[in-house]
């Protein structure tokens, strides 16, 4: 074994310690992350790149996510369990996943890719969340592909769904709370054409209420909601004597 391939055995170890799955066979963990970019330009066949195992890992996430929101919430409909699961298997949230564990460090990337942040690109991210998923249902089985799932995507849920409500949220809060009317403020855009980065503060007139960044200006919004929510709450706590 050369030191190249030394390199990644290595990588592919700590990716294993983070996620706490040792694989029988890593070069199944290694397919599944491995972007197409990198297969276009090692000239690798055109299979061996990770969406097989990401279409994999889509439906098996489906139905996990669909057992525990079945499970956890016996009286909600059939339409607000599937706008449910929408949102915590979407591209963003996947992406966020995918953060929290460091999944970008690994990816595989063609130069191109690596050189205008594919790393941090939430298509990328999501995708190879799923392949991952898909990438332990084959080698170690249902039980354990449900158990990453459930520890690593599905963990957190109220906090999740409270994002993605934020804005809806946070309107209602300042049209009970306030007169006047709230407003998202873009005070910064930095970061070339492919990976722009937008920073934006949620304000009722002159009062600053919470300071959001994302990808996307409608990311950065959301945020900026999530986080005026958050302090909201904690000001109406500390003045209650409830800390």
């Amino acid at each position: 074994m050369n030191r190249v391939e030394e390199a990644g055995l290595e990588k592919l170890k700590v990716f294993e310690d983070t996620v706490d799955y040792k694989f029988h066979d890593r070069k199944i963990l290694r397919h599944a992350l491995t972007h197409s970019s990198y297969a276009n330009e090692k000239r690798m066949n055109k299979l061996d790149n990770n969406e097989r195992l990401e279409f994999l890992g889509d439906a098996v996430l489906e139905l996990v996510t669909s057992e525990y929101l079945y499970n956890k919430n016996p009286k909600m409909p059939e339409g607000d369990l599937t706008k449910l699961r929408a949102r915590l298997v979407c591209e963003q949230t996947l992406a966020a996943c995918a953060r929290d564990i460091n999944v970008g460090d690994f990816i595989l990337l063609g130069k191109g890719e690596a050189t205008t942040g594919g790393s941090e690109r939430f298509s990328i991210l999501s995708d190879a969340m799923e392949a991952v998923i898909g990438a332990i249902y084959l080698d170690g089985g249902f039980t354990n592909a449900k158990e990453f799932i459930c520890k690593y995507i599905l963990s957190d849920v109220e906090n999740k769904k409270l994002f993605f409500d934020s804005k809806t949220i946070l309107q209602e809060i300042v049209q009970s709370e306030f007169k006047e009317q709230l407003s998202y403020e873009l005070i910064k855009e930095e970061g070339p054409d492919h990976s722009k980065q937008f920073t934006v503060v949620a304000l009722v007139k002159d009062t600053q209420l919470g300071i959001g960044v994302g990808r996307t200006k409608k990311a950065a919004e959301q945020e900026a909601a999530y986080q005026s929510i958050i302090k909201m709450n904690k000001n109406k706590t500390i003045l209650s004597g409830e800390e």
